[in-house]
């Protein structure tokens, strides 16, 4: 599948170029450009076809959340205003989500891999059902809860994956087969899931396959119960 083109506009060149090797080290994902004006922002990102835009606020020439509306591409703000108007603004201008600076990269790259498989998930010209919709709206916000927060000396990218497999399953699944479906081994898939079941986001049970030897299974509960 081919990588989701990202444009990183901000008014600081060395932070553009910080945010843009942020976005290179997020699998699936190809920076095509650095604008620094809202001018050079909507015409970028026509020229470019970019796929997804990370929009500053403070921009020379008019504010960020303003041109949501111009950018021919989704929109993710990654801007110092905290002023809740401007958090309006930009989230009914249709911006996907709201990333305040400062921040640990991790908290960029846990935001682009929810985006990258909600973008995957509507993928392909398919017809949706509710079901297919709600699920990927899912995935676009998970990034946002404390779900997405990995540990201590986990990383938040194999959280995010190991929590949308679980999320997105049907049925309790093994450790084996989480390891499948994100492309981690079972002791590191073992490892998280442990976390989230000490953490009351899974359900732990039993498994009885043809041999006769139990599986543990993890099913997805959502938030720990209060």
């Amino acid at each position: 599948m081919n990588p989701i083109r990202v444009l990183v506009v901000d008014d600081d060149f060395r932070v553009a170029q910080l945010h843009a090797s942020y976005v290179a080290a997020a699998e699936g994902f190809e920076v095509v450009g650095l604008a620094h004006t809202a001018a050079d922002a909507v015409r970028l990102a026509g020229e470019l076809a970019a796929d997804l835009v990370l929009l500053d606020e403070y921009l020379p020439d008019a504010n960020g959340s303003s041109i949501i509306r111009d950018l021919p591409a989704a929109v993710l703000m990654v801007s110092a205003a905290e002023d809740s108007a401007v958090v309006r603004r930009a989230l009914a201008g249709g911006a996907v989500n709201y990333v305040l600076k400062p921040f640990p990269p991790s908290v960029l790259v846990e935001r682009l891999v929810a985006f990258g498989r909600f973008w995957r998930q509507l993928g392909g010209g398919a017809h949706l059902d509710q079901t297919a919709v709600d699920r990927a709206l899912q995935t676009l916000r998970m990034a946002d809860s404390p779900v997405a927060t990995a540990r201590k000396g986990r990383s938040p990218v194999t959280s995010v994956a190991i929590t949308d497999a679980l999320r997105s399953a049907g049925d309790a699944l093994t450790a084996v087969e989480v390891a499948e479906a994100t492309g981690v081994s079972r002791a590191t898939a073992q490892r998280y899931l442990s976390d989230l079941a000490r953490d009351g986001h899974v359900r732990l049970t039993l498994r009885y396959g043809s041999t006769g030897r139990p599986e543990h299974c993890f099913e997805w509960l959502g938030a720990p119960p209060t």
